[in-house]
């Protein structure tokens, strides 16, 4: 397996690309080769097996991903590649003030890459912005125990 982690990230504020960043350092000392795509102009090339890949996004709005990721979430759906050997793992910001779309962003996205063949590795991390928790503070915790969970897996 590559130690190759691309990480997309999708953000409206910048926060998701300060989450990003911590979790670059954490696999960074972890051996691994991280690199940050904002989404802004990535197509579904993007994704092909080899590399490990992180959804690092922010949910916006009535639960919809932010803008710089809109163009790359539909165009995976209209052109449903196979991504069939390709792994991920998915880190979402959300706010639980706004339960009915907590954390869409990156649900909406796991969800479309495992209906196009993706495996996601370990679970799906949700941080709430109201829970007082850094969101880089938790995401660096969850990026150590992905990426040993993602060599074992290899």
């Amino acid at each position: 397996m590559s130690n190759e982690v691309k990480i997309l990230v999708g953000t409206m504020t910048g926060t998701a690309e300060l989450v990003a960043d911590e979790i670059v350092d954490v696999l960074t000392e972890k051996g691994a080769d991280p690199e940050i795509l904002l989404m802004d102009d990535l197509d579904p090339t993007a994704l092909s097996a080899g590399p490990l890949y992180i959804i690092c996004t922010s949910t916006y709005g009535q639960g919809e991903v932010p803008d710089n990721a809109r163009k790359f979430f539909d165009a995976l759906e209209s052109q449903a590649p196979d991504l069939t050997g390709v792994q991920y793992g998915v880190f979402a910001l959300g706010d639980m003030t706004y339960m009915q779309t907590f954390c869409f962003g990156g649900r909406k996205f796991d969800d479309l890459l495992a209906k196009l063949g993706a495996t996601r590795l370990g679970d799906r991390v949700e941080h709430d912005a109201s829970s007082g928790d850094l969101p880089e503070d938790m995401a660096a915790e969850w990026a150590e125990g992905w990426f040993e969970q993602a060599l074992e897996a290899a």
